[in-house]
């Protein structure tokens, strides 16, 4: 299978077939343009919380089948398998008899890709499972843990023409202020970007604690100390800085402050007696980061789990002008010579009226029936970022957030555990694109 990117003018060209109010999963409509002469093969790793939305997504699109579902925990698997059923599907075939039995489900299944939401240790050997038996894969945040894997997952790729991708990352198209926002940085509203602060700063003690939860989370704070999750941030800040596409990271540095969050909460929820109220904590309570690009752009990106807040912010600043947006703050923007007040924030509404994206803007897919299940549900609709990875993988191009933005994205995780670990000295970013990066067209989705 060729496989090719999807670059500005295949957006331009989707965003006109979108124009007008087309609902894309009508009968007729989604045939025509997801090309369902053959039913698109999906296997699923990991169907727990958020692997089970993504499953509910997929079989909520016309053309898209569910032949084998695996998961170690047989409740998440055998729901999976009644909702496949549910949907009017065979049986898929099932697996999960061992913590690796995605390899035999990779080595046995007819699948055009894998989708993969297991815990992070598991999600760069089942994406190279899939890639190494002919199918693409896609993963949930983060790809990979080491820069040994990042590099594996390249060269698998330029090896046998597969991909994998964080192909279904939400947070730069389904944010509500990141596609306008990126419509005004690609139209010059706030002039050249030199400065993004941003992070993921999202209170989760009790997540690490909750066995319905997300436990695994736990002991990485353990074991690790850096900026363990980068993903979200780094998908809006690498399309707003053009990260690889004509710009590159060329190195980081990173400290942690102490850690005693975990221990204090172990203490006050549980009490003294638990073992984690005295266990070493690796992981710093709060984790800052600051990545500097080869053409002088900087980003301070904030990792913080432990402590009591709410989300964290997101600011941009750029030669004419800044904008800021924070989970109850509202978005504020402030543009030179045009905002009314040179010494205040103004209201961004307005600025979003005047600049929606148009792949947002035109999308208006039918509501299904029932509203789709599992961690992230938004509703009744088919999220906008299933909809471009099932017509990439229709079309035969990777998602526009390909394998070097992937891995580049990811990799933030393991450089910024190297430069805590030598008292915050700088660590050179790898290169991931071999001097591709100059010649890339922007990720850019707009007209």
């Amino acid at each position: 299978m060729k496989t090719s990117k999807i670059n500005r003018r295949d957006f331009i060209k989707a965003s006109a077939i979108m124009a007008g109010g087309v609902a894309l999963t009508q009968p007729g409509m989604a045939g025509a343009l997801l090309n369902e002469e053959r039913p698109l093969r999906l296997g699923f790793v990991g169907v727990g919380s958020r692997g089970s939305y993504h499953l509910d997504a997929a079989l909520g699109i016309t053309g898209v089948i569910v032949p084998a579902v695996c998961d170690v925990q047989d409740a998440a698997l055998y729901r999976a398998k009644r909702w496949v059923e549910e949907a009017g599907q065979p049986t898929p075939a099932l697996y999960g008899k061992t913590d690796t039995d995605f390899i035999r489900m990779c080595e046995n299944e007819e699948l055009d890709a894998v989708i993969c939401a297991t815990s992070w240790q598991w999600h760069a050997p089942v994406c190279l499972a899939a890639m190494n038996n002919g199918k693409h894969a896609v993963s949930e945040v983060p790809l990979i843990l080491t820069i040994d894997q990042a590099w594996e997952i390249v060269e698998t790729h330029e090896k046998t023409g597969k991909w994998a991708t964080l192909g279904l990352e939400q947070a730069l198209l389904e944010s509500r202020y990141a596609m306008p926002l990126l419509h005004m940085i690609q139209e010059g509203v706030l002039g050249d970007i030199k400065h993004i602060t941003a992070g993921y700063v999202h209170d989760l003690r009790m997540v690490k604690f909750n066995p319905q939860e997300e436990p695994w989370r736990l002991q990485h704070s353990v074991d690790r100390n850096g900026n363990l999750y980068p993903d979200h941030p780094m998908n809006k800040i690498m399309a707003m800085m053009d990260i690889n596409h004509g710009d590159r990271i060329d190195y980081l540095v990173s400290v942690s402050s102490g850690a005693t969050m975990l221990n204090e909460y172990t203490r006050e929820q549980y009490g003294s007696a638990h073992p984690y109220a005295t266990q070493k904590m690796a992981q710093g309570d709060v984790n800052v980061s600051l990545l500097r690009t080869v053409n002088g752009k900087l980003i301070t990106l904030n990792f913080d789990t432990n402590t009591p807040h709410p989300r964290g912010i997101f600011k941009v600043q750029g030669t004419k002008g800044a904008f800021i947006t924070g989970h109850g703050l509202g978005s504020h923007i402030y543009v030179d010579g045009i905002t009314p007040d040179a010494h205040l924030w103004e209201d961004a509404e307005k600025w979003f009226s005047e600049y929606p994206h148009p792949l947002v803007q035109n999308y208006h897919p039918a509501p299904r029936e029932k509203a789709i299940r599992g961690h992230g549900s938004r509703g009744r609709a088919t999220p906008l970022t299933w909809h471009l990875l099932v017509k990439a993988l229709r079309e035969e191009k990777m998602p526009f957030f390909d394998v070097y933005d992937s891995v580049t994205s990811s990799a933030v995780s393991p450089l910024s555990e190297m430069s805590v670990a030598n008292a915050g000295q700088p660590v050179s970013f790898p290169d991931f694109t071999r001097g591709k990066w100059e010649k890339q067209p922007p990720i850019e989705l707009s007209l």
